[in-house]
């Protein structure tokens, strides 16, 4: 077991999701690193029998207004998402634009998330060195894809054990 395995909790609420979608917005900055976070994001969603959709960006700062331009279209077509996920990664370079992207992004996507009671995984990677990302994005190792994933799916649970009251 990994430093990283032993912080995770097991997650006990099997609140029916059936049905559910899921939408995955993802920043391709990072090709390769981007893999690894899919492929943990969407390991947990078929785990849980949830479909997904996924749509890509340039950067992570793109992510938070494509949830909510995809939340409204899926809506106004009458095929809504139950959770979303965001996927990216920022390395920390010469400059402030480092802050400025991990910062905006995240504060984004929360203000996104609550503003809409949206269940939202926020897998945006925010490292120093390409090799914490890359520790972080493999499946093998920290999986931060698949914990975005299960995070967004554990909210999804308790909204759904909640609206029935």
């Amino acid at each position: 077991m990994t430093m990283a395995d032993a912080r995770r909790a097991p997650l006990k609420d099997q609140t029916d999701i059936s049905g559910a979608r899921a939408l995955i917005v993802e920043a391709r900055f990072y090709d390769d690193l981007q893999d690894a976070m899919l492929e943990g994001a969407t390991a947990e969603l078929k785990a849980a029998g949830v479909a997904y959709d996924v749509l890509t960006v340039t950067g992570s700062l793109e992510i938070p207004a494509t949830i909510a331009i995809a939340l409204d279209a899926a809506a106004k077509n009458g095929k809504p998402y139950d959770l979303a996920i965001a996927l990216g990664c920022v390395i920390r370079g010469d400059t402030i634009h480092f802050e400025i992207v991990s910062q905006e992004s995240s504060r984004a996507l929360m203000d996104l998330s609550v503003a809409r009671g949206l269940p939202l995984g926020n897998g945006i990677l925010t490292v120093n060195t390409e090799d914490q990302a890359w520790a972080r994005a493999r499946v093998s190792e920290m999986n931060k894809g698949g914990d975005a994933a299960r995070a967004a799916l554990a909210v999804l649970r308790i909204k759904r054990r909640l609206a029935r009251g």
